[in-house]
């Protein structure tokens, strides 16, 4: 009896192990196809696909993550938490972020005369990219051309469209028309067509302003000719993608052409010699009559400079992290800070308690944010000055210096202040690029009281107080 008891105990644990064995076997098998087939093609898409909701049924995965870039979660530095709206017949938003230049009134006054001193807010998400622009005040302040556009909507079909199949043809198109116009040609924020080419899915630069751009930074490092979508790599390209926009820019000439300037290299101060040497303005100062430059979200250059750059590290491994599902490996593409996704953003080469990490990230933030509003104060010190001296009688060619110093030092402490990751893009860089804006700053308010003793005899206005 005990014996058939002990063969009967055999037999059932043999078959437990092998209906076990069986399920792993058949799990690992499932895993193994999964991984094979990391997409269905469910629906065709094709070059002219711009909807996402489109080929989110063929990357459900993907288009859940892109879907979360509704989300409003601030960080220290970055972000806003919503803040309530009241809908206008020109801003039907029920939700906004927090402006900044109510929350700082330096900004204010540095950007005095310019659209940006009506309205100026933290930034949102990929999925508020063209309503945001489409309703903020700057609209009703200054005519702003289909230029825009560029970084702000899915470009790539209507460039297509109006350039005959040729993007960089309808780019110049959309360039010269008014924004009013040229949001009927676009229905969608930054979508899937645009960084990816619909039959292979591979990465690819849609924007001729890149093309261009990056073939000049190519030209200086000694290479001709280069073409970013046969000549870069699968590492650069998810870079290059987010490059597209991240980016400082300007508007040439009467057909508002989007220029990246970085003939002279990707440097803070290197732009700024270039804007000097085409004597380039966006706008002349209210105040100081300084001609005088917006910096615009320069991400890809101040990343540049920094140590993940020099490491290989691109801006998707750490905003848009690869993340398992399953036996599926994707990108997260619910792009957004890696403070909030430190586990698979950060520790992949960190291997460090999330809390030092952030602890390290906001010690490098803290000590940004306190030498920007150290070069602020300087800036707005010399734009007072500056006022003054108007008040009390400087001719102008005596004032030429010090506004030429409020032009630099303004363009460097906002290009550190419109770059977004408060200083950790490239750390050393960015107290570089402030102390420079301090100096210059310093130096206009020395050249105001340098000129109290060479004014001529029949113009003697007041002592400076």
């Amino acid at each position: 009896m005990k014996k058939k008891f002990i063969c009967g105990g055999i037999i059932a644990a043999s078959s437990l192990i092998t209906i076990g064995l069986t399920a792993l076997i058949m799990n690992i098998f499932e895993r193994k196809q999964e991984a094979k087939n990391p997409f269905y093609s469910i629906v065709e898409v094709t070059d002219k696909t711009e909807d996402p909701s489109i080929w989110g049924r063929n990357f459900p995965l993907q288009y859940e993550g892109y879907l979360q870039t509704k989300d409003m979660e601030g960080t220290y530095y970055g972000g806003s938490k919503p803040i309530l709206h009241t809908p206008t017949d020109n801003d039907p938003r029920l939700i906004v972020s927090q402006s900044k230049i109510e929350k700082d009134s330096r900004l204010k006054k540095m950007l005095a005369g310019y659209s940006f001193s009506r309205d100026f807010r933290e930034e949102r998400g990929h999925a508020f990219m063209l309503e945001d622009q489409i309703f903020t005040e700057r609209q009703l302040a200054t005519n702003q051309p289909g230029t825009c556009l560029n970084c702000h909507a899915s470009t790539y079909k209507a460039y297509k469209e109006l350039g005959n199949g040729d993007i960089t043809r309808g780019f110049e198109k959309i360039n010269t028309l008014s924004y009013d116009k040229a949001k009927k040609l676009v229905k969608h924020p930054i979508s899937c067509i645009d960084c990816h080419e619909p039959e292979s899915m591979q990465l690819r630069i849609t924007r001729p302003s890149f093309i261009e751009g990056i073939r000049a930074v190519k030209v200086s490092k000694g290479i001709e000719n280069f073409d970013v979508n046969k000549d870069a790599t699968h590492q650069e390209m998810r870079t290059y993608v987010c490059a597209q926009c991240h980016v400082e820019y300007y508007f040439k000439g009467e057909e508002n052409r989007l220029i990246y300037p970085w003939i002279n290299g990707l440097k803070a101060d290197e732009i700024l010699a270039y804007y000097n040497e085409i004597n380039f303005k966006d706008w002349t100062h209210s105040e100081t009559e300084a001609s005088v430059l917006k910096a615009q979200h320069p991400e890809f250059e101040m990343w540049s400079q920094g140590i993940h750059a020099k490491s290989g590290v691109s801006c998707a491994d750490c905003h848009m992290p690869y993340k398992r599902v399953g036996a599926l490996k994707i990108s997260d593409h619910h792009v957004r800070s890696p403070i909030l996704t430190i586990n698979n953003s950060c520790q992949v080469c960190h291997r460090k308690p999330e809390s030092d990490l952030l602890s390290c990230i906001k010690d490098i933030q803290d000590k940004t944010s306190q030498m920007h509003s150290l070069a602020l104060d300087a800036v707005v010190d010399l734009i007072d000055d500056i006022k003054l001296a108007i008040k009390k009688g400087f001719l102008n060619e005596q004032l030429t210096e010090a506004r030429n110093y409020q032009r630099n030092a303004q363009f460097l402490v906002d290009f550190i202040g419109a770059e977004n990751s408060t200083g950790f893009h490239a750390p050393q860089e960015s107290a570089r690029i402030l102390l420079q804006s301090i100096d210059y700053a310093r130096r206009g308010q020395l050249s105001i009281y340098k000129n109290l003793l060479f004014i001529p005899k029949n113009h003697k206005p007041e002592l400076l107080k």
